[in-house]
């Protein structure tokens, strides 16, 4: 990913900065109802929704991502292939 605004606290090259880290992280957990996340997102990570997913979208066709969390990134690819495939 080389998007500079995607990545304003990278640590080092070859690395994910922590904001990254943080999409991912708050990506992983579960959510109990509809606005939730939404509300997370702009607490925790202080950015909107829409910026959060751009974000998310960068992230998941990043190879650094995938190392750091393949699980996690592997999930997002598959759900964005299958509403891909539904088109």
């Amino acid at each position: 990913m080389t998007d500079p605004d995607a990545e304003p606290e990278s640590s080092a090259p070859g690395e994910l900065s922590a904001r990254a880290r943080a999409v991912l992280a708050l990506e992983r957990r579960s959510w109990a109802g509809p606005g939730a996340k939404e509300r997370a997102i702009r607490e925790e990570l202080g950015m909107s929704p829409v910026r959060y997913f751009q974000l998310l979208n960068a992230l998941i066709e990043d190879e650094r991502a995938l190392r750091e969390d393949p699980v996690t990134v592997n999930r997002l690819r598959r759900l964005k292939e299958e509403r891909r495939g539904r088109r």
